[in-house]
């Protein structure tokens, strides 16, 4: 059994040799949910933690696809959809749709952005956090607090009605806000940006689920 310092995430954790090998999410109970897990059993062993959730849009799988058609009904595709909760949804920072991959991008010679380019980005965006929490417990934007969401994840005036016409049309959750401020902000870092372009605010927005019918 792994449970969050919270209680506000538990997981029921196979365990099989050397460690955890399968987990599913029970509950999640705590408005803000906390990082840290404890493995019990391991005394109290107590690390930071990321979730991440893969799944088929309708039972068959291909709903919206360009290429073979959906077999399921639209009563089917919402029932399917929504035994995953709207508070769930709501705590994930990041959803990005899949589509098929075309044979052209599949066979295609050219390479893509190195890894260790990507990675060179992420530590410079990092060690621009550390700087940026010197001094206080935070070490990263996902850290933050409303309080450090108004210091540090400011909007100029477009960014702001950007903003404010996503929580209108979306009907986004005070929790979606806070989240979408510091996604926004953890773009403009990795961006080497001192300050949250709207750009980076228009990037952040697109990655906050649609509301269902």
């Amino acid at each position: 059994m792994v449970q969050t310092t919270a209680s506000s995430v538990k997981f029921h954790v196979e365990r099989n040799g050397n460690g955890p090998i399968a987990a599913s999410v029970y509950a999640i109970m705590a408005p803000s949910p906390a990082t840290d897990v404890v493995l019990a059993g391991w005394k109290g062993l107590r690390r930071k933690a990321k979730a991440c959730f893969c799944y088929y849009p309708c039972p068959c799988g291909y709903y919206n696809d360009l290429v073979k058609e959906c077999t399921c009904s639209s009563a089917m595709v919402t029932r399917y959809q929504k035994r995953i909760s709207g508070p769930l949804l709501d705590r994930i920072d990041i959803h990005v749709e899949v589509p098929r991959v075309e044979y052209e991008k599949l066979s295609d010679d050219r390479l893509g952005e190195p890894s260790a380019a990507i990675r060179g980005r992420v530590a410079a965006a990092r060690e621009r956090q550390l700087r940026r929490f010197q001094g206080t417990k935070l070490t990263c934007n996902a850290d933050m607090g409303p309080a450090e969401v108004r210091d540090f994840c400011q909007v100029d005036p477009e960014g702001k009605s950007l903003l404010k016409a996503a929580m209108q049309q979306l009907q986004m959750s005070a929790r979606a806000y806070h989240r979408i401020l510091k996604l926004a902000r953890t773009i403009a870092d990795l961006a080497g940006s001192e300050k949250i372009q709207t750009v980076h605010l228009a990037e952040a927005i697109q990655y906050r689920p649609r509301r269902r019918s």
